[in-house]
Order: structure tokens, then C-alpha cells, then sequence
């Protein structure tokens, strides 16, 4: 993988994890209202699990396996 391609995935990591901490917080904001929308916050968890697998799939892609 040339530099140009990691500063990318690197970059989209960032903006990926950013995101999703983002969600953490609109979750609890919502969470925290009476009455809250169950069927958003069920979204926004969905939301942020579809984040968490492109997380883990561009680490692994940034942090190759090493077989020992």
C-alpha cells in the first residue's frame, strides 16, 4: 500500500471514529428525553454498529496480520 493510499484510510479512520462517538452522545441525549423515540434511537445504533465494522475493516487493512 503506497503513503498516499494509507493517508487516506488513515484520514477516513479519523473521520469514521469521530462519527461514531458522535453518535454515542446524540444516543444519550436522546435517551435522556421523555418520551424518547425508541424506533430513532434503534436507527442510531445501527448507524453506529455499520460504523464499528468499517472501523475494524480499515485497521486491519492499516495493521496487516503477522503470522508467527
Amino acid at each position: 500500500m503506497d503513503e498516499q493510499a494509507r493517508k487516506a484510510l488513515t484520514e477516513k479512520l479519523e473521520e469514521l471514529t469521530a462519527e461514531h462517538r458522535d453518535l454515542d452522545d446524540v444516543i444519550a441525549r436522546i435517551g435522556d428525553e421523555a418520551p424518547f423515540d425508541q424506533l430513532q434511537i434503534q436507527r442510531l445504533k445501527k448507524r453506529k454498529l455499520r460504523l464499528r465494522d468499517e472501523i475494524i475493516r480499515i485497521e486491519n487493512t492499516l495493521i496487516p496480520d503477522i503470522i508467527a
